[in-house]
């Protein structure tokens, strides 16, 4: 089969487009034939050689590896014990994350049953596999964590704050993967919804059910925006901090990645500041499938490319600037 692979770390350049043998599905497994794989960030974080963590935290990765996490794809073959999944069906999953082992980036993959959910009736490939790790990072954050591991930034394990109607929810980086899932599943849950992005997302946002839509390019919400019960920082980094006045006392802010935040501040005004680590979870992504089919919740896609172009969809990536996901197609 072909897949990429990576046999150094560094820039997209580093993907190779290679000929290696197909895997054989093992116990709780199934064999899926690859339509499509998303592109979500720890990928190129694994291509770069978890650069984007302080040295101390970076955890070994095996040579040569295939990246991806995301896939959608029709099972070819099934392991013992694989469950109900039989040959045939069209199933779409985030696989064995966080870890290493997902190897989507191919045209088949081996995938643990319990990853994987029925792709919604309705819902094509690349749209599935645009979902995965961006709705269900939406999910855990916003709805249900689904299990109680900590996040590696904190002691503590996640909670969800409660979502409703009365509650005020902004959403910073609004348009990209895990942001435009967030906006969908806030308003879902009869949450009002301010979206933070570039101003030439307005439209499409509003679509997506935003209530107020703040360019931050002209305007910064964190002059402007005041009482929300949760800040969902996609973005992170060193201007976390400054969502931390536009949320009422007692409110959350929940930073996607690591952020910086006045631990003093915080607790001064009894604000929760958490975060998760997302993970496998096919039980969730049966619900997120619901809402997909219905049409409640959708997969936005900024751009696909064929699996040979790799490299080009990894550069795409670094450009930022995304509207939702970019998908691999494979067949």
């Amino acid at each position: 089969m072909k897949a990429i692979r990576l046999h150094e770390f560094g820039g997209p350049e580093v993907l190779r487009h290679e000929e290696i043998p197909a895997p054989v599905a093992g116990p709780g497994e199934v064999l899926i034939r690859v339509h499509a794989a998303g592109i979500n960030p720890p990928d190129w974080y694994v291509r770069d050689g978890m650069t984007v963590m302080p040295e101390a935290m970076r955890p070994p990765i095996p040579l040569p590896l295939i990246p991806g996490t995301d896939v959608s794809g029709v099972v070819e073959a099934a392991g013992p014990d694989a469950g109900d999944l039989a040959v045939g069906d069209e199933v779409f999953g985030m696989l064995r994350f966080p870890g290493f082992g997902g190897s989507t980036y191919a045209e088949y993959v081996t995938a643990p049953a319990t990853d994987l959910a029925r792709k919604p009736s309705g819902v094509d490939h690349v749209q599935a596999a645009g979902a995965p790790m961006a709705a269900l990072t939406a999910w855990q954050f916003l709805i249900d964590l689904g299990h109680d591991d900590p996040s590696p930034f904190q002691p503590f394990t996640h909670r969800p704050a409660p979502l409703g109607p009365g509650t005020t929810v902004l959403v910073n980086g609004a348009a990209g993967g895990v942001g435009h899932f967030a906006v969908q599943l806030a308003k879902w849950r009869g949450a009002r919804v301010i979206a933070v992005a570039s101003g030439r997302h307005r439209r499409f946002l509003r679509d997506l059910g935003a209530d107020e839509v703040i360019d931050y390019t002209t305007t910064d919400p964190a002059t402007t925006v005041r009482d929300v019960d949760l800040v969902l920082d996609t973005v992170g980094g060193p201007h976390t901090g400054r969502f931390l006045q536009t949320i009422r006392d007692g409110g959350a802010l929940f930073p996607v990645f690591f952020g910086a935040v006045d631990p003093d501040e915080a607790a001064t005004r009894k604000i929760t500041v958490s975060s998760a680590q997302v993970r496998s979870n096919g039980r969730q992504l049966t619900e997120l499938a619901h809402l997909l089919a219905a049409g409640t919740v959708r997969t936005a896609v900024d751009s696909t490319f064929p699996l040979a172009d790799a490299a080009a969809a990894h550069t795409r990536a670094a450009q930022g600037h995304l509207r939702g996901k970019i998908v691999l197609t494979v067949a």
